[in-house]
């Protein structure tokens, strides 16, 4: 997905009083036909301390308190950059898993065509993002979705995902986060199982802040825009007033 996904939830939070903003991966801000058509092949060197750093920077930019709201790899960067000190809250949807929690056999089914794809760029097929992010839609929702959406991806980050389990790169240290924390799970989620978020949930209960888990039944990977994410949004809004 490029950050154009987000508009949804911009919309959402501008109209209760937020000032909102979705930046894009780097050498990712560009219109969807264009990121199909030619992707940046700098974006085959970006990883995961590439984009922490680079929403690190966007975050250090801003003025007034920031709350971070991540979805899939976004709810893992939000806790590590809560860790580093950014934001004053943060919520991670159906966040990857950090170090220590091991991937569901569907999550493992939905990640290996990525890593196994040739070049150091990927896209999801259309069938690939059918079982893995909307297979409770109708096809035509599902067409829709993948085509407006779905863009090229650095393979390095997948890489990265996969050694989770075994490398200090995507380890998380609760004890460093000092800031309230939502985590969000769909419970028909197949890229990002329940029990994946409910692990992480577990872990985050070592740090000396609050944390606080939400499921939501019938929801899949593609909770942000699946219908009736507005519910999702409005309680995810509520718990940042809360």
């Amino acid at each position: 997905m490029n950050a154009s996904s987000w508009r949804p939830w911009v919309e959402r939070f501008e109209s209760r009083g937020y000032r909102a903003i979705a930046p894009s991966w780097p050498h990712d801000d560009r219109p969807v036909a264009e990121l199909r058509a030619s992707p940046d092949p700098a974006l085959g060197d970006i990883g995961v301390e590439e984009i922490v750093a680079h929403y690190e920077a966007v975050i250090r930019a801003l003025d007034g308190p920031v709350v971070l709201v991540g979805h899939s790899f976004g709810g893992l960067f939000v806790q590590m950059l809560l860790e580093r000190g950014m934001g004053t809250a943060g919520v991670a949807i159906d966040p990857a898993p950090p170090r220590g929690v091991l991937p569901s056999w569907n999550a493992l089914r939905a990640g290996l065509p990525v890593l196994f794809g040739g070049g150091p760029i990927a896209q999801m097929s259309f069938a690939q993002f059918q079982w893995g992010w909307t297979h409770t839609q109708p096809e035509a929702e599902q067409r829709a979705a993948y085509d407006n959406f779905v863009v090229p991806t650095p393979k390095k980050l997948y890489q990265q995902g996969a050694n989770a389990p075994f490398t200090k790169l995507l380890a998380l240290d609760p004890t460093r986060r000092t800031q309230p924390l939502l985590l969000v799970a769909g419970l028909e989620d197949r890229t990002v199982s329940a029990s994946m978020v409910r692990a992480t949930h577990r872990l985050q209960k070592g740090s000396p802040a609050p944390v606080t888990l939400k499921e939501y039944p019938g929801r899949t990977h593609w909770i942000v825009q699946q219908p009736g994410w507005e519910e999702v949004a409005d309680d995810t809004i509520a718990w940042l007033q809360a």
